[in-house]
């Protein structure tokens, strides 16, 4: 079992994006400080990790040699190659390079920005680097090799001998802003400095052929096509135009200067460019620009051909943009001949990437196939189906293409290198809940995380949205023309709205949503759109419980009337909660036509078929008062929460200062064990590791109420011969709730309602929170979910046998016998670890050497960011691999896994990562980009040493101890070996108990269960030997 990670991108963006490649379009982009990511076509991506931990600003393709350029913020320069390895392509660095200080000054005392590169030009033959500064002067390096020439450094000085006098004025000529190359002369370049002087400088004869004499800062030029006109942009919003084509070499006045948002004082135009079209009508592209007091805010990129202007809004920074030209024949991509011809802008903004496509009427967005925003609206959980069938997923897709039809013709415009993964053999869909109230569907299958379908649910309920609808719609009388683009929305009107918990069956396409506000959804996927009523229950969790107060956010006012829906799934029932408080565990069995919900209060029982309610249980202590204030409250008491934590920390004190009984066997026992210990040498006695002394919560804490999972389980609870439908609770106080259920037949839904009877109260000792519950059959594996048995697709459970629960909850697992609740098997992670856990998840993994063979593992996240792996029942440690940064709260709590052994963090708000921990199911980017370059001598890239690949999450993925050679599925044993090995040992086998012994001493989980459905004789019996057992001492255990 080996780790894998893979980095889905999404859009938070860094650095500009300044060159495309020729002749096969792919985009390059810097998210992350240090990380750098090149794509192309769908499925192809190329990622790379600078060393240093510097921000990535600027980076540059070298068009036709598949080389990149990058820049840091620390001043460095680095080149990457994409260069073939067993068949694939890879990324990796080659050379770096810094700039020295400027020759007669001391580098200690002189200002280190003289130095600093503010802009890259790349030659025509790509085979230099022009680097303009902070300083004004201008370095030339060669390429690939990254050396300096030094003989052609064009300093500032150099170039003020052709200014005229009157212009110089004493001031220097500042930055240089901005370089580009002559279209039709290789050896001519334009410079513009940010004083607002721009020098046709002649490279070979190192002499100005032409000065436009600006007077305005400068920010950005560019060249027309003809190499007759530059146009330049300024910091009052302004562009201007300028002639190249005169008797004089000295330019003194633009022969056009136009402010389009004017005449009031605007913002600079930070980029502009002038495309030509052979159609006629040429193309003026600028960012910024915008009226400083009425629309300072704004991040715009306005596009402007003959009498049509169109200003594209969007709701976060614009960092750069570059234009798509139309390929035809050989025509290089970078370079038309003739005509630029554009046909797409692709804007890069802070936290998304836009294509607009140019050659349609209307200029209309073309959607992405990948670097979809993620974080559209902040997401606040997710959701992971494996093995989604076929008719589901058909249906999704036609849903989400109603959403957004496609009017135009041009495709995704970014389509270099070649995918050469195979199709996925299953289809995976990752949900996410959002802020906003929405939820949408990714296609998880692949690389990278396709767009399916949007839900919304702000339409149910009585809100302020409706205002943002008004936003998009513009007046032909308003100017600027504003058009709002982009998907990236992080403002949500209601907080009420957001999205805590999903559940989906992928068999019947039910689906529950579960929010903020304790809003319970019942939907249901339709394929044509509808208009009716919702039906509504109110559930009180409280059960009339005296003393308690509601202190929280009220609860969402549903609508009034029928409501209409689109096609796609639309809701059927909501529920409820009061206190309205947000739900934080919710399940679903479609089967039996129910959905369970858990709030800080309690959890229910909900009948979506006969829509009645059919549980409500309260969970609350009586301190429990923060449960009561809600996450949206402002009047939680500070002194209240610092009182609480004084008397915890002096309680800890004085429970360490206790004396002990020295008159106790079980001292004894230790003493005798310690000074047996004292005795040994280290070398003569092998000590097992000391495990950490748990102290046990306290039963007053705050928000011990919290429901933490639910499930549901077909098993036996009652008694040892009569199985059925069961419910299973877990608080965040370390109680577990079973309860037995009445579900009639499927044919009798609708006469008869279902029943909920208290069967067991399991009180944890130690009080962790439950994290999750589990029940595994008689040969010790999962119970499948509802209609696999039924539809031929799972094994039927094993009934014969005696059923067992897995209990996880933060600081350890145990597995208990049923319906008699007595423990077997236990590894205390806290103890052995001094870690909690934070998920827990049932994997089934399958091995890459025998395909018929698989086993059932325990994966689990823990707070330090470790992954731990453990057999079912056995609870063997397997593997511990190191995955997520113990710093990265949000990502720990971010974590979700698959049923197949992979996972999914987020990285950041915008990025979900995606790690592996099988062998047979790994998903990892394989591609090929065919370059044909010059070969360098000196290039890493063509001496890389064949290294295995090490997969690692956040730069760290080392396997801990001798676990680096264990794997649970090995190649070298043959698939009855691997059966005989590692098939499930049942929970009542006498071999399961002394591979971990249940010691006692110094523990404190000894569990107190309630029994509800036994005899009252049956309960006296065993009330009389737990005494007994109690009063018996117990013998010598040396630990």
């Amino acid at each position: 079992m080996r780790s894998f990670l893979l980095r889905i991108r999404a859009a938070s963006w860094a650095c500009p994006v300044r060159r495309w490649e020729a002749r096969s379009v792919t985009l390059e982009g810097g998210q992350l400080p240090r990380s750098t990511a090149e794509y192309g076509a769908p499925g192809v991506e190329f990622t790379g990790l600078h060393k240093e931990t510097a921000t990535v600003t600027q980076m540059h393709f070298l068009p036709g040699q598949g080389r990149l350029l990058s820049l840091l913020d620390d001043n460095t320069l680095h080149l990457w190659e994409i260069y073939q390895r067993e068949g694939y392509s890879h990324l990796e660095e080659t050379h770096s390079f810094v700039l020295p200080g400027r020759p007669g000054f001391d580098s200690a005392n002189s200002p280190p920005s003289i130095t600093r590169v503010t802009v890259i030009l790349l030659s025509p033959s790509c085979d230099v680097a022009c680097l303009g500064t902070e300083g004004g002067g201008i370095y030339f390096v060669e390429l690939p090799g990254l050396t300096l020439l030094e003989d052609q450094t064009l300093y500032q000085d150099e170039v003020m001998q052709s200014v005229p006098e009157d212009y110089r004025c004493g001031k220097t000529l500042g930055p240089v802003e901005s370089l580009q190359g002559h279209s039709l002369d290789p050896a001519k370049m334009l410079i513009g400095y940010s004083r607002g002087l721009m020098v046709l400088w002649d490279r070979s004869t190192r002499e100005a052929s032409h000065l436009f004499l600006g007077n305005q800062q400068l920010e950005s030029v560019d060249w027309e096509r003809s190499g007759r006109t530059i146009v330049s942009s300024h910091s009052d919003g302004g562009y201007a135009v300028w002639s190249v084509t005169g008797g004089s070499t000295k330019t003194l006045q633009p022969t056009s200067s136009t402010t389009p948002y004017g005449p009031f004082p605007c913002k600079a135009i930070n980029k502009i460019v002038w495309l030509t079209c052979e159609s006629g009508g040429h193309f003026i592209i600028f960012s910024g620009g915008m009226p400083r007091a009425s629309y300072g805010d704004r991040h715009c990129v306005t596009i402007l051909q003959g009498q049509n202007l169109v200003t594209l809004d969007f709701t976060s920074r614009v960092i750069d943009f570059f234009t798509v030209y139309n390929t035809e024949g050989d025509r290089c991509l970078s370079y038309p001949t003739e005509f630029d011809n554009p046909t797409t802008l692709v804007v890069l903004v802070e936290e998304e990437l836009v294509a607009i496509d140019l050659q349609t009427p209307g200029w209309p967005t073309i959607p992405a196939p990948y670097l979809a925003p993620l974080h559209s609206s902040a997401i606040t959980c997710s959701y992971h189906i494996s093995n989604v069938p076929l008719k589901l997923w058909e249906r999704i897709i036609s849903a989400g293409e109603q959403q957004s039809p496609r009017l135009f013709s041009l495709t995704w415009p970014i389509k270099g290198g070649r995918n050469l993964a195979q199709e996925p053999t299953q289809r995976g869909l990752l949900l996410t809940g959002h802020e906003d109230g929405t939820v949408r569907f990714w296609d998880a299958s692949g690389v990278s995380l396709k767009p399916l379908y949007k839900l919304g649910t702000a339409n149910i309920f009585q809100t302020d949205c409706e205002h943002n609808d008004s936003l998009n719609q513009s007046c032909e009388e308003d100017w600027p023309p504003f058009r709002k683009v982009g998907c990236f929305d992080p403002y949500s009107d209601d907080p009420r709205l957001g999205i805590q918990k999903i559940a989906l069956c992928k068999y019947t396409a039910k689906m529950v949503v579960a929010g903020t506000a304790g809003q319970v959804l019942v939907m249901e996927l339709s394929d044509e759109k509808s208009e009716h009523l919702i039906s509504v229950a109110v559930m009180d969790l409280l059960q009339d419980r005296e003393g308690f107060t509601w202190k929280g956010h009220d609860r969402l006012a549903p609508k009034n009337g029928a409501i209409p829906f689109s096609p796609g799934f639309q809701p059927s029932a909501l529920v409820q909660c009061m206190p309205p408080a947000a739900v934080t565990a919710v399940t679903l069995h479609a089967e039996w036509n129910l959905v369970a919900f858990g709030t800080s209060h309690g959890f229910g029982l909900y009948d979506y078929y006969r829509r009645n309610a059919v549980l409500a249980r309260c969970t609350l202590h009586p301190n429990d008062s923060l449960a009561m204030e809600g996450p949206l409250s402002r009047v939680k008491s500070l002194k209240k929460s610092l009182r609480q934590s004084f008397r915890r920390i002096r309680k800890s004190r004085v429970s360490g200062k206790k004396r002990v009984n020295t008159s106790s066997p079980s001292s004894k026992v230790q003493e005798a064990n310690a000074h047996l210990a004292e005795q040994a040498g280290p070398h003569e006695v092998e000590i097992t590791p000391v495990q950490r002394r748990i102290e046990p919560r306290s039963a007053d804490d705050s928000l011990s109420g919290v429901v933490r999972c639910l499930y549901f389980a077909d098993t036996f609870l009652r008694d040892a011969t009569h199985h059925g439908p069961t419910l299973w609770a877990g608080t965040n106080s370390g109680c577990v709730f079973a309860y037995a259920l009445e579900v009639p037949s499927q044919d009798k839904f609708s006469e008869r309602s279902v029943e909920a009877v208290l069967g067991k109260e399991i009180q944890l000792m130690h009080r962790a929170p439950v994290v999750s519950i589990a029940v595994l059959d008689g040969r010790g594996n999962p119970l499948p979910e509802p209609y696999e048995v039924s539809r031929d697709l799972a094994r039927a459970p094993d009934m014969q046998g005696s059923h067992a629960v897995l209990i996880a909850s933060e600081e350890q697992f145990k597995v208990f016998t049923l319906p008699k609740v007595s423990a077997k098997t236990k590894f205390k992670l806290t103890a052995h670890e001094g870690c909690r856990v934070r998920k827990v998840a049932l994997v089934n993994f399958a091995s890459a050497a025998c395909e018929d063979y698989t086993e059932n593992c325990l994966a689990c996240l823990t707070n330090l960011g470790d992954i731990h792996v453990f057999t079912v029942p056995g609870l063997r440690p397997q593997v511990h691999y190191d995955c997520i940064r113990k710093e990265d709260i949000s990502g720990i709590a971010s974590c979700v896994f698959t049923k197949h052994g992979q996972g999914f963090y987020l990285i950041s708000p915008s990025e979900f990562e995606r790690f592996s921990l099988s062998t047979r199911n790994v998903t990892e980017p394989l591609c090929l980009l065919d370059a044909s370059r010059v070969q360098d001598a000196t290039c890493l890239g063509n001496n890389v040493t064949t290294t295995p690949k090490l997969n690692r999450a956040n730069g760290t993925h080392p396997l801990q101890g001798s676990e680096a050679n264990h794997s649970p599925a090995c190649h070298d044993r043959s698939p009855d070996e691997l059966q005989a090995s590692f098939s499930p040992t049942p929970v009542d086998s006498p071999s399961n108990s002394i591979d971990t012994p249940l010691d006692t001493t110094g523990d404190i989980t000894a569990e107190e269960v309630k029994e509800y459905l036994m005899p009252s004789e049956e309960a006296e019996r065993n009330l009389r030997n737990m005494n007994e057992d109690e009063a018996r001492s117990p013998g010598i255990l040396i630990k």
